[in-house]
């Protein structure tokens, strides 16, 4: 269990300056390799995030100390095994954050209130022809380019010439069953290649060849499949998942914002902290 990061509202913090929790203090070193987990957009706003995330990691271990809290160390799925600070801050979570589980009634509420985003998506059977070149070969790439041109005047004047032609010049293997694809949803192709085909009509071929990092392409739309609303009994489980996180995560939040209010730290502002993952 790891408290990996904290946010505050506090942008008052100069580097150098102690850093103490209950009167411990947060080493300058620590802090230096804490960093490289808070990627930020400034080095000051990196370690500023590294030295919230140790202080609560501080406050944490102090607490559990206090409630003489041990636990037993877990392994993860790749046989990864917790450090002993882990499986401390993991077991005080666990003994003092009561968390309400979702029933179906709020998984329910939350499925009615966001219905359109439990859909599943748009489906399309497509083939193309593959002209392929490389984008770093610029003769190569303006000569695909060219082929494919040709190409595509051919089946402005005859679209019925399409699996022929696809045989005769696509570079995929998929020029053996006539230049088809299959079916293709969202994020399996190309984001141009993609674009190109949601733009066109069932039955329709691209009106210009597509660039791609694999060359230049014409497409063909053979059939759109419209996604469809996913019914609550399909999507009950993921929507208890993320209820459980939310809540899990609003707790965590509360719970070291507790701990702060009742300790005294130095050099460093916890207002408005919260726990961005736990791991």
């Amino acid at each position: 269990m790891s408290v990996a990061s904290c946010m505050s509202h506090d942008t008052t913090l100069p580097i150098g300056q102690g850093i103490y929790v209950n009167g411990v203090a947060i080493p300058q070193d620590a802090i230096a390799r804490e960093i490289q987990q808070h990627p930020s957009q400034t080095p000051i706003e990196a370690w500023k995030a590294a030295a919230r995330a140790l202080v609560v990691r501080e406050l944490l271990l102090q607490e559990a100390r206090r409630l003489k809290i041990t636990g037993k160390s877990l392994e993860d799925f790749e046989g990864r095994r917790e450090t002993a600070e882990e499986t401390v801050i993991r077991t005080l979570f666990e003994q003092q954050v009561r968390l309400p589980q979702p029933d179906e009634e709020n998984c329910r509420r939350y499925y009615e209130q966001n219905r359109r985003r439990f859909n599943s998506p748009d489906t399309y059977e497509a083939a193309h022809i593959l002209f392929a070149a490389a984008k770093s070969d610029a003769q190569g790439y303006a000569c695909a380019r060219a082929e494919a041109e040709a190409v595509l005047a051919i089946l402005r004047e005859r679209p019925e010439r399409f699996e022929e032609l696809a045989r005769a010049h696509s570079a995929c293997p998929s020029a053996a069953q006539d230049g088809n694809l299959g079916q293709i949803s969202t994020n399996q192709t190309t984001p141009e290649f993609e674009a190109a085909l949601i733009a066109l009509a069932p039955g329709s071929i691209s009106s210009e060849s597509v660039a791609t990092r694999y060359g230049w392409h014409i497409i063909r739309l053979n059939r759109k499949i419209e996604g469809r609303e996913l019914p609550f009994e399909l999507v009950a489980d993921r929507i208890a998942d993320y209820l459980s996180e939310s809540v899990l995560r609003r707790a965590i939040s509360q719970y070291i914002a507790r701990l702060a209010s009742r300790a005294d730290i130095v050099g460093i502002s916890l207002a408005g902290v919260e726990a961005h993952r736990v791991n």
